[in-house]
């Protein structure tokens, strides 16, 4: 079925960037929106950023200005380019696919698998 697949995490220097890339397979005909979800250890979940297909955003007030998400539609892709990393963005990082279009569903939701950013000198 359909599957997420993130990666592009790992251990970065406070200050430093990553980019996160997450790309959805399977039989998709859309995605109506992707985002970005991070958990820390002891906390609940929090969006980070999301993406529309019409490339709509919407951001955590924490990562204003210094994460960009972008999508490539076409590739069922979307992207978070992450600068100016503080060590309060140390979390997993998880991709979510919403109201995605399949031969057999619509409307449903994926996530990934996780992926780890740690900020840390």
């Amino acid at each position: 079925q359909v599957q997420l697949v993130e990666s592009g995490g790992g251990l970065v220097q406070p200050g430093g960037s990553l980019r996160l890339s997450c790309a959805a397979s399977g039989s998709i005909f859309s995605i109506n929106a992707m985002g970005w979800y991070r958990q820390a250890p002891g906390k609940q979940r929090e969006l980070v950023a999301r993406i529309t297909r019409g490339g709509s955003t919407n951001y955590a007030d924490s990562v204003k200005g210094r994460f960009t998400i972008s999508r490539a539609n076409a590739k069922n892709t979307v992207y978070l380019q992450m600068n100016s990393l503080k060590r309060d963005d140390t979390a997993v990082y998880y991709c979510n696919a919403e109201g995605v279009m399949t031969t057999s569903t619509w409307n449903s939701a994926y996530w990934g698998q996780g992926t780890q950013v740690t900020v840390s000198s």
